[in-house]
């Protein structure tokens, strides 16, 4: 196996958009916007900032939501050829997500399995969504994260392993200063660049493998 381990962000990274924002565009009404600038500007939690914005959509609702997002969503170009990569290479790879297990799995089904998977869950049992938080922060992170991405670095990888993080928002930032290298895109890039972090910026997953691939040669 592989001395490298990938941490691979869902939303916004594997698919072209964000569908947590594409369904409160299409679906919540107009209190979620504060909640999301407040996430964003990190005024309040992600787990606090999530949790409340699924709470303004009625559990009703569940399938014209899945529908809508099957519909809508991109996986963005390479997608399946790096799956391929980090098999032939060997290299673990895991999905960690602040997405919800409703949108997530459907999304990568027949892509990448379930166990390489981690994200939030939604509880539809009440009038209003719920959402439920199995990876939330151990008791290195104090940042009430939701999914902690933080923690399941700690919990999936080894200390000796190369640490690469792929992201594209403030979701993504405390797993990319726990990285080696990170592959980042939008928000995430001008935190990299901000905070002098070692990364390269992407568009494809064809450009994640080649980044991947040139770092390979450079440690050769």
């Amino acid at each position: 196996m592989s001395n490298r381990v990938i941490i691979c962000d869902f939303d916004g990274t594997i698919t072209e958009t964000d569908n947590i924002i594409a369904i409160m565009k299409r679906f919540a009404p107009p209190e979620w916007d504060a909640l999301k600038n407040g996430v964003l500007s990190q005024e309040i939690s992600i787990q606090e900032g999530v949790g409340k914005m699924f709470q303004l959509l009625p559990s009703s609702s569940k399938d014209e939501i899945v529908k809508y997002i099957l519909d809508h969503a991109e996986i963005r170009s390479g997608f399946r050829d790096f799956v391929q990569f980090t098999k032939d290479k060997n290299i673990p790879l895991y999905i960690v997500s602040g997405g919800i297990d409703f949108f997530v799995y459907p999304l990568l089904e027949g892509l990448i399995e379930e166990e390489q998977i981690y994200c939030n869950k939604a509880n539809f049992s009440n009038d209003h969504i719920q959402i439920e938080w199995p990876y939330s922060c151990d008791k290195s992170c104090t940042n009430d994260c939701g999914c902690c991405k933080t923690s399941l670095i700690r919990k999936l990888t080894k200390s000796n392993q190369e640490k690469i993080v792929i992201g594209d928002s403030i979701t993504d930032l405390q797993a990319a200063k726990l990285a080696d290298y990170v592959i980042a895109r939008d928000l995430l890039l001008e935190k990299c660049q901000d905070l002098h972090l070692p990364h390269q910026s992407f568009i494809t997953f064809f450009d994640v493998i080649n980044i991947l691939e040139n770092l390979e040669e450079v440690r050769a």
